[in-house]
């Protein structure tokens, strides 16, 4: 039987390092996908995410680094998520994620909620990469998310 996977890609036009960092850095990553973050990924790291969502927070711990090119961590749930950064042109990244780890009777509603999250975040990124400013596309769907 086939791993189920949550898979979202986004074309960046911005260089490599610079999305691969809005990752990695705290001031930046606050800005499109959470709230606080207790230090910068890097390999082995394991650090505090408090998402924008009201309540949620999570330990992440990071089990690859590879600068410009990986960074892939382990939520505490046992859910992993790999981020990979491709070149793509002069001044253009793809950001590719793929989610994996999910099993049991609620797997499919989790791969559904994993790839549309993944693909928000990755939208909110690119808006604020190539415009300066965030969509607050992450912020607008966490509001939606704590009315329910």
């Amino acid at each position: 039987m086939a791993e189920k996977l949550a898979k979202a890609e986004m074309l960046v036009r911005r260089p490599i390092a610079e999305v691969f960092n809005a990752f990695v850095d705290p001031a930046t990553i606050t800005k499109f996908w959470l709230n606080s973050t207790t230090g910068p990924l890097s390999q082995g790291a394991q650090v505090e995410w408090t998402f924008m969502v009201p309540g949620a927070t999570d330990t992440v711990t990071v089990t690859a680094f590879e600068d410009q090119l990986r960074i892939a961590f382990d939520w505490s749930d046992g859910i992993s998520v790999d981020l990979r950064f491709l070149e793509d042109g002069d001044a253009a990244t793809r950001v590719c994620v793929v989610v994996s780890g999910f099993s049991g009777d609620a797997a499919i509603n989790e791969i559904v909620g994993a790839t549309e999250g993944f693909s928000i975040v990755l939208c909110d990124l690119k808006t604020l990469l190539e415009s300066g400013h965030s969509a607050n596309l992450v912020r607008d769907r966490a509001e939606l998310i704590s009315r329910r």
